[in-house]
């Protein structure tokens, strides 16, 4: 049966749930409500292709693998669930795996999950029929999770029908939440950026390495030849800093003890060499400024220099990993460096030929987004200025630094410190803002949608 067909037959629309398992050489696996089969194929991203362009499903996977596979067959979907990533949507953390999914699904016991090739010493040894994608006790089988699910045509519809299940059952929870279509557009989000990450893992960003070779020589100089040359251009950097405090100026400019020492024999004393205090006192004395571009070119040199070129630029595309949610910050994070390129970099990233680049300006993000959904009218007034941190530091008369930390604090729960008493201040002088987090704080312990 071809793709057309199959779609005419079963009658899938625009936007139906679809679920897919692609096993290069054996077939496609599609199930539908509780229906499944294997479309015969060498090629199975193929059929996905054709079905996407003139279908256009929800199409529904485990994990990220399956959209990594048909991002490097040259596919692209418009729509998807992420098994994985709802699952970490409805169950918070970030390690998740399809043995996992699948029994917090099932209410089974996450210390009793088998493993391929264990021994059932305590069990009957009753492991039922291998070529069922569960075992009698209820889990996946772990040879099945590894990859033996594609060895067959039938083995490849069944891990169709497994997802299919999961999906629904995915779902289900999904309509229990207070705000069920909410949860739902999150789901969908959610899922299709994970598929954005694996086109931006696969495909990088536009680069001109001409630029950026540019850039970093105009910063620490040519490529060096040798470590020896490395550590002659190292030295020379710190001399232009040293030399605006006198001779026999000895300081280790990557120690903040000796950065401050050397300030102050400048008769310059600060409590930390912080960029944004320094930066108010570049007309104290000509080091200052110095230690500012030194710090820059450092950056530059250690973690953005050619060596960073060798590693991650090739083919005219700056390449790291991405992903759509880290454990931490649960927001979109990226390896090489991607998200803290410096600004004199950015440069070098540049659209193709016949194309724009687009940029967005996120930063502040976070307080900013706190203004826009809490609607606290002070707040909002602070997003008007390009520093917000600056009008919520004047009106809780603290510096601007201490202002950020209780700003942040607040939102990530960290209440004490020295931003202990700036927040009493964000209470008072943002009390809609602040309750709106108090309010979120209640949902999650209870358990809610935050």
């Amino acid at each position: 049966m071809d793709a057309a067909r199959w779609a005419n037959e079963w009658g899938v629309n625009a936007g139906d749930r679809v679920a897919v398992a692609i096993a290069p050489g054996t077939g496609l696996g599609l199930a539908v409500d509780g229906r499944s089969t294997c479309l015969d194929g060498d090629d199975p991203s193929a059929i996905v292709a054709e079905l996407e362009a003139t279908v256009g499903p929800r199409w529904c996977w485990w994990d990220r693998s399956t959209a990594d596979r048909l991002v490097a067959d040259g596919v692209s979907v418009a729509r998807c669930w992420d098994v994985l990533t709802v699952h970490r949507l409805l169950r918070g953390g970030w390690r998740a795996s399809v043995a996992e999914a699948w029994a917090r699904l099932h209410d089974l016991p996450l210390d009793r999950l088998p493993v391929e090739g264990q021994l059932d010493l305590l069990g009957g040894g009753d492991d039922g029929d291998a070529d069922e994608a569960v075992r009698p006790d209820g889990y996946l089988r772990p040879d099945w999770i590894a990859g033996g699910w594609a060895s067959s045509p039938e083995r490849v519809a069944a891990w169709a029908a497994v997802v299919d299940r999961v999906v629904a059952m995915q779902h289900a929870l999904i309509g229990q939440r207070p705000d069920p279509a909410r949860t739902q557009s999150t789901a969908h989000a959610e899922s299709v950026a994970e598929f954005l990450c694996a086109e931006l893992t696969a495909h990088g960003l536009p680069f001109d390495t001409a630029e950026a070779q540019r850039i970093i020589g105009d910063a620490v100089g040519p490529r060096a030849l040798d470590e020896r040359s490395e550590e002659v251009a190292r030295a020379e950097r710190d001399a232009e800093v040293l030399r605006h405090v006198g001779p026999g100026a000895d300081y280790d400019l990557r120690n903040p003890a000796d950065v401050k020492a050397l300030l102050r024999r400048a008769s310059i004393d600060v409590p930390d060499t912080r960029a944004w205090r320094l930066e108010r006192l570049a007309d104290a004395h000509p080091v200052v400024p110095a230690l500012l571009r030194w710090r820059k070119a450092e950056r530059i040199s250690t973690t953005y220099g050619y060596r960073w070129l060798d590693e991650h630029v090739h083919d005219g595309r700056l390449r790291g990993a991405w992903t759509s949610s880290d454990g931490a910050a649960g927001r979109m994070t990226a390896s090489a460096g991607l998200h803290n390129l410096p600004a004199e970099m950015r440069p070098a990233v540049a659209a193709d030929d016949g194309c724009v680049f687009v940029r967005a300006d996120l930063g502040q993000i976070e307080p900013r987004v706190l203004a826009a959904v809490s609607g606290d009218p002070a707040l909002v007034a602070a997003t008007g200025e390009a520093d917000l941190y600056a009008p919520v530091a004047d009106r809780l008369r603290v510096e601007r630094d201490v202002a950020k930390v209780a700003v942040l604090g607040a939102m990530y729960g960290a209440t004490t410190g020295e931003s202990a008493h700036a927040l009493r201040g964000l209470e008072r002088e943002y009390p809609t803002a602040m309750g709106f987090l108090a309010d979120a704080a209640s949902a999650g312990q209870r358990g809610d949608d935050v």
